[in-house]
């Protein structure tokens, strides 16, 4: 379907959903408040900071249910939009806008979330020639995406953070989500900006509209297993609230990225080669004569990470004096105290793991993986207090760098294996796949899943440069731990 794929998507309908109260639903925390005036919610540093960049966009390939088609297919949208309405309702401030007011008492401007319940969108599309085989490319052997057809079920493609305060006539939602009816299944998508919330406040979300859907019928959220977000944002106790930005106007930060050619694979790592990969690690640096302490054990994802690194070292045939890095999201959640497990916005901060080509590939799996343990475990909680007190006082701003991070080749993860992903039944089966959509898809760029082989499993999705990325499909040593990629029935 990909080669002179011509766009088979058609939009059926748009409509904004607002957040629909439920009298299972009496906490303050759990509807958009009633009053005159919108609520403000001030956005932190790590909001502030991820406002240049493109949307969240991921998106879960589900089956056909059971009855679809002509009326069933419009009660099962309604039903979906219904759903996603009760979602909202405790996620309220999604179904808000950005505001951009001066600062009160100085130069520069403020960038707030105002929760006016405008609402989120939601498209109903159809791709009625696209199949489920189209999307999960089930050749064997054959790894690749089919990006332009994938990135077609997806809403709001191209936008930056910027976009939802940049143009008061034609402000962008900080949400949409988008269901695409295929030939034999159903793609549900959305794309949140990231400005008000990071991958785990997405799939939050996300697994919180699903139950509800699967749910059934209206008054039962009270029975929710999904937890109750955290709405009110976290500041440090010395942070000014809100923050004046120090610029003439937002347009300033404004940069459109630069993205090369890219093409993308999906490469499942089934559980008994994870385990194989972290059990090699830990054998060499044991066997490493003192160079790691004795209480270092490498965890499954870095023994996974350095598999790619090393890997896509040699796909990019690089020089063994040349720069490389791997950026890795440490989440901040259950590291920072204060910010509680549920809470909505973003809470992320950046581990990076800096060597040569030459000392990735020739140290060995278990170097590498000793060398981005070392770099998660630098993680430190008053270090990543005084970067956010700083922040305030001299804002940095998120771009996509095609040059790679300061100048290296580089590897940079996002989302995690921790997201229940292949959770998010609506209540006609689970999800065959996920995906993600054309935001932030840069050479060198890695999405994270758990695996829907069960406990254990991993998958990534990798953006390289097309050259590289033939080679690293081509590479036996990084091959022989991936499995053909299928969905079940």
């Amino acid at each position: 379907m990909e080669e002179g794929f011509t766009g088979g998507v058609r939009i059926v309908s748009r409509r904004l959903v607002r957040p629909e109260p439920t009298a299972s639903s009496p906490d303050n925390n759990s509807a958009p408040p009633e009053e005159e005036e919108d609520e403000i919610m001030h956005m932190t540093p790590w909001d502030l900071r991820m406002i240049t960049v493109d949307y969240i966009q991921k998106g879960l390939l589900l089956p056909k249910p059971p009855a679809a088609g002509g009326a069933h297919a419009h009660r099962l949208v309604d039903g979906l939009a219904s759903s996603f309405a009760r979602a909202l309702a405790r996620f309220y401030p999604l179904a808000g806008r950005l505001a951009v007011d001066a600062a009160t008492g100085g130069p520069g401007v403020v960038v707030s979330l105002r929760c006016s319940g405008e609402g989120a969108e939601f498209v109903h599309a159809e791709a009625p020639e696209v199949t489920v085989s189209d999307i999960i490319t089930l050749p064997a052997g054959h790894y690749y995406v089919p990006s332009a057809l994938v990135w077609s079920l997806f809403p709001l493609n191209g936008l930056l953070g910027t976009d939802a305060a940049l143009d008061d006539d034609s402000r962008a939602p900080l949400l949409s989500a988008q269901v695409t009816e295929l030939a034999d299944g159903v793609f549900v998508a959305m794309s949140l900006n990231h400005a008000v919330g990071d991958g785990t406040t997405f799939w939050h979300l996300f697994n919180t509209w699903s139950e509800i859907s699967r749910a059934g019928g209206e008054g039962r959220e009270a029975e929710l297993c999904t937890p109750r977000p955290v709405l009110d944002r976290w500041f440090l106790d010395t942070c000014p609230v809100p923050i004046a930005l120090p610029l003439r106007k937002l347009e300033d930060i404004v940069r459109q990225p630069e993205y090369p050619p890219v093409r993308e694979c999906f490469f499942d790592f089934p559980a008994e080669s994870v385990r194989k990969l972290k059990a090699k690690a830990n054998a060499e640096i044991a066997a490493g004569g003192g160079t790691a302490p004795a209480a270092v054990v490498l965890s499954s994802l870095q023994s996974l990470f350095a598999h790619l690194w090393r890997a896509v070292c040699r796909a990019r045939e690089l020089a063994p004096g040349a720069e490389t890095a791997y950026l890795l999201p440490v989440g901040c959640r259950a590291r920072v105290r204060g910010v509680p497990q549920a809470y909505v916005g973003n809470a992320v901060t950046l581990a990076v793991a800096k060597s040569t080509a030459g000392e990735v590939l020739g140290g060995g799996l278990g170097w590498a993986a000793l060398l981005l343990n070392r770099a998660v475990a630098s993680f430190d909680e008053a270090g990543v207090r005084a970067e956010l007190a700083a922040w305030a006082r001299d804002p940095r701003f998120a771009y996509v760098e095609p040059r790679g991070y300061g100048g290296a080749a580089t590897v940079a993860t996002g989302s995690s294996p921790r997201f229940d992903v292949y959770g998010n039944d609506f209540g006609w089966g689970r999800p065959l796949a996920v995906r993600s959509g054309a935001g932030n898809k840069m050479d060198g760029k890695v999405t994270v899943y758990e695996g829907r082989g069960g406990a254990g499993s991993m998958a990534l999705e990798v953006c390289l440069e097309p050259q590289a990325l033939a080679r690293l499909v081509a590479d036996d040593e990084f091959m022989e731990a991936v499995t053909v990629s299928a969905a079940a029935p």
